[in-house]
This record gives C-alpha cells, sequence and structure tokens, in this order.
C-alpha cells in the first residue's frame, strides 16, 4: 500500500473511530436519564417557573424531567389571596408541608385551618383547595406518580417570560393531560 492509500486508511478509520465513540456516549447519555443517579440541590435551585395565575415562584425539585416518573417535588410560593382553585387528581397521592404562612385548606368540601408547620395528606381523586385571604404561602408539595410538574411546565413560564394568556377551557384540558380536573 502507497503512501497515500496508509493516510486515507488511518483518517477514514479515524472518522469510524470518532463515529463509534459518539455513539457509546450517546448510549451513555441515555443510560444514565434512564437510570438516575440522584442529585443534590441548594434552596433556590431546581425548574423555575413563575405561576401563570398568581405570579408566585415554583421550583420543581424532583420530577419527571430529572429522572422520577414515581414522584414528583417542588415548592410553590402562593401570593396573599390568590389561593389553590379546588381540583382533583385522578390518579396522584399529594401532599403538602407549610413551609411558610397559614390559611384554609379544603378537603371534600371541609374546611381545616393550617399554619406554618402543618402538613396536609390528598389522597388521589380528592377535592382540595387553598384559601390563604392573610398571608402568602411556601409550601413544599409531594406528589405521587410525577404529573404536578408536567402540569407547571406547560401552564407556567420561566422568569422574564410574558406569562401564557390561557383561558379556562385550555387549562382544563392540560390538566386532563395530567389526570386532574378543576371544579
Amino acid at each position: 500500500m502507497n503512501a497515500i492509500g496508509q493516510k486515507r486508511r488511518t483518517f477514514l478509520f479515524g472518522l469510524g473511530g470518532l463515529g463509534i465513540s459518539e455513539v457509546l456516549a450517546q448510549g451513555m447519555t441515555r443510560a444514565q436519564a434512564a437510570a438516575p443517579q440522584g442529585y443534590v440541590l441548594g434552596p433556590t435551585e431546581g425548574e423555575h417557573l413563575v405561576h401563570f395565575r398568581d405570579h408566585g415562584q415554583i421550583f420543581i425539585k424532583v420530577g419527571s424531567a430529572t429522572g422520577s416518573d414515581n414522584l414528583a417535588l417542588g415548592t410553590q410560593q402562593v401570593t396573599v389571596g390568590a389561593g389553590i382553585p379546588i381540583h382533583r387528581h385522578l390518579q396522584m397521592d399529594e401532599a403538602f408541608y407549610v413551609l411558610e404562612g397559614s390559611g384554609v385548606f379544603i378537603l371534600n368540601d371541609v374546611r381545616h385551618s393550617f399554619e406554618k408547620g402543618g402538613t396536609i395528606f390528598i389522597p388521589k381523586n380528592s377535592w382540595h383547595g387553598f384559601a390563604n385571604p392573610d398571608h402568602e404561602l411556601l409550601l413544599l408539595w409531594i406528589m405521587s406518580p410525577a404529573g404536578l410538574d408536567g402540569f407547571f411546565r406547560d401552564t407556567c413560564n420561566p422568569p422574564g417570560v410574558p406569562p401564557k394568556q390561557l383561558t379556562r377551557e385550555q387549562i382544563n384540558e392540560i390538566a386532563h393531560k395530567y389526570a386532574t380536573e378543576f371544579r
């Protein structure tokens, strides 16, 4: 084989090697995504969104986008007087831990007072909502299986992006996609 043939062969094998390396690297990335390794986030880390209705801050810490289909977890700021409308999740259990604030929690039409440090559990299919006429709320929410995180992604925006102008019909369609209904 002459020198030109040898250089061509070396070049082609090199390209082939790059292709194989890229395929292997992509495979590793997919494997890592399929089997998350866990992670640690700080207080203001996570996927940051601004709520479409009351402009409260939401941080999604765990969910389907981070490799957890069985659990979603995040924090939600609910501005004074905004509350959370009555709704239910058809396939998900939900729990809240009240980090800040107080108000009234409605579970299946029964009103319960709550305050900072309180815990709220909502079994799937239970109608529930919040009223907070006097205090801003900061809630830690946990959902099993994941789903609420997808609803927030579809209805809310990152900071600095204008809020989505959604009709009630559009919100209900998005909610239905995540096995959630509003009254």
